[in-house]
């Protein structure tokens, strides 16, 4: 339910108070507010700590860099909990309304999983392969916007604070070798080359300065910044990380082989999930995806004309030039002219789009090696900020043109960029439903949207439609693969086979991705958790609905949530079949 605009209006007047004035107002306006100040006592405790809201960069802090002290993740359960026992005390009659009730149950679920993650001190793991505090102030300069020579100051101030943050990231990382949470040596070796690749950056190419270009005079005091304290903090990140951190790295894959590892893989997958599936069952049930997707792929090689087996169907596959751009440039130009395709279809599958473009861009040359094929990158419409679609074009012979259009769909449209920016233009939901991070309403999305394109018509051969099985397959090996490491105690090799022996995915592809389930466990197992409960909605609402179906009304139902968990999402979806009849 939308509220009115009226109700809108009072929900931005509170989120703009102080917390003292809030407190006050809570106090001398009806009951029925008291929801409205609590989600806004929670909004200001995000913007200072993002984290703890679910998003995935900690660099939006408003405090500088983030402080993941005990101390300081000690303080943010405190206020955690303030908030949770105020939502537990509303009054039934302040819940009326369905949209207060899923905002309270939503609000309270988060503080839920946080306050445990915080139990767990997660923060000592520090990195997770490709991802770690060390990119952390990349990402913060590309969201930096100068606008004047006191702008470009306070960041060059910021910067100065970057040699602390990396120490206080140095202490985590050592207090997890004490308590024996480490990362095994594959995320270790991919965390040492994305630091030494920063640091071999000539200072002037530096992405740090990017914020302060056109002001020269800035420029040269933040080359010094960055000469002499940025790049020996990054030196001795990476010293120690290759050094006395990889010396105590853990044998095991697993995160099971930690103490307690098992507990907090438990935790992980409720977490990303928003599901009490168990390990054992999602693993079946990638088993049996991985069964149903191959059945469908022998059908498609059938239709191409192959004569072969189905490894001569992958060597084929990986080795024709036919299938891999001989450029950079060529391949972003591949990836812009399939979005703009699948753009011309979108009207005919949703009522509701977003006025906010994309971009297509390369992943930054520091970051490429390593880094996964593509994402989904956020922007701003009202500062003016494209959507980004990030494209990895490093090992050019690793990235075959036949999945291009799935991870457009999935990445750009109908996927994240378009959820993510109508979530974005909907300010009548709560700003912790529009941002965030749940991996398997938001994954689950975007994994749809790729099978959405065989209905959509815009795989244009068997060989894309392949491309996007072989990456609906990636996502359901990673069902059982993910699972197989972190609970079944399988090797690299075992993990690996899933994906050589039933997807086209390159080399550098597979092993980039099992470094990332290796070092992050849980949420690769979201994705496709989340896209078979979507497709066994549609499916309930068509049953139900027959000839009242209608496929648009249905996508923008799904993304008008913003994000709920997938048993909230079924709630949502139950009561629009209900008022449809």
């Amino acid at each position: 339910m939308i509220r009115s605009a009226t109700a809108r209006r009072r929900v931005a007047t509170i989120l703009l108070l102080p917390l003292g004035a809030m407190l006050i107002m809570a106090q001398s306006v009806p009951a029925a507010s008291d929801l409205d100040a609590q989600i806004a006592r929670y909004e200001r405790f995000t913007e200072d700590f993002p984290m703890e809201a679910g998003r995935s960069d900690p660099s939006l802090s408003r405090q500088g860099w983030p402080d993941e002290t005990p101390a300081g993740m000690a303080a943010r359960r405190a206020e955690l909990l303030r908030i949770d026992a105020a939502l537990k005390a509303l009054p039934g009659d302040t819940l009326a309304a369905g949209e207060a009730r899923v905002n309270r149950d939503f609000l309270r679920r988060i503080i839920e999983w946080r306050v445990e993650g915080i139990d767990f001190d997660e923060r000592r793991f520090a990195f997770v392969a490709h991802e770690g505090f060390y990119n952390t102030p990349y990402y913060t300069a590309r969201g930096v916007e100068v606008r004047s020579d006191a702008d470009g100051r306070a960041w060059i101030a910021r910067l100065r604070g970057v040699p602390a943050y990396f120490d206080r990231q140095r202490a985590n990382l050592q207090r997890g070798i004490a308590t024996g949470w480490t990362q095994p040596g594959r995320v270790v070796d991919v965390a040492a080359a994305v630091l030494r690749n920063q640091i071999a950056r000539p200072v002037a190419e530096d992405p740090l300065l990017e914020p302060l270009k056109g002001r020269p005079a800035l420029i040269a005091e933040a080359s010094a910044v960055i000469e002499r304290e940025i790049r020996p903090a990054q030196r001795a990140a990476l010293a120690y990380i290759d050094g006395p951190y990889r010396a105590k790295a853990r044998k095991a894959l697993g995160i099971s082989a930690i103490p307690n590892g098992r507990a907090y893989y438990d935790f992980l997958l409720r977490y990303y999930t928003t599901t009490d599936l168990t390990a054992e069952q999602i693993h079946a049930l990638g088993l049996s995806e991985v069964k149903r997707i191959r059945g469908e792929m022998d059908r498609v090689i059938a239709e191409s004309g192959f004569k072969g087996s189905f490894a001569e169907w992958l060597a084929f596959l990986r080795t024709d030039p036919r299938f891999y751009a001989r450029s950079r440039e060529e391949l972003i130009e591949k990836y812009s002219a399939a979005a703009k395709r699948i753009d011309g279809v979108l009207p005919r599958w949703f009522g509701v789009l977003p006025r906010q473009p994309f971009t297509v861009e390369p992943v930054p040359r520091d970051l490429e090696e390593g880094y996964t094929t593509a994402r989904s990158g956020g922007g701003d419409y009202s500062r003016g900020f494209p959507g980004r679609f990030i494209v990895n074009t490093s090992h050019l012979d690793q990235r075959p043109l036949y999945e291009v259009t799935a991870l457009a769909l999935h990445e750009a449209a109908p996927g994240h960029h378009t959820h993510a920016a109508i979530a974005q233009e909907h300010p009548e939901l709560p700003a912790f439903r529009r941002h965030r991070d749940l991996l398997a309403f938001r994954e689950g999305w975007a994994l749809y949207a790729e099978r959405l394109g065989h209905e959509m018509g815009v795989y244009r051969d068997p060989y894309e439609k392949f491309g996007s099985l072989s990456t609906e397959m990636w996502r359901a090996c990673r069902m059982v693969v993910d699972t197989g490491i972190h609970v079944l105690g399988w090797t690299y090799d075992q993990a690996r086979a899933c994906f050589t022996e039933n997807t086209a995915l390159a080399d550098i592809n597979i092993d980039t991705e099992l470094a990332r389930y290796i070092g992050a466990p849980g949420g690769a197992v979201a994705y496709k958790v989340g896209e078979l409960k979507i497709i066994d909605l549609r499916r309930r609402a068509e049953t139900a609905l027959g000839d009242r179906f209608d496929i648009r009304a249905f996508h923008d139902l799904i993304l008008m949530q913003g994000q709920l968990p997938m048993t909230m999402l079924e709630e949502k979806v139950d009561a629009w079949i209900k008022a449809r009849r």
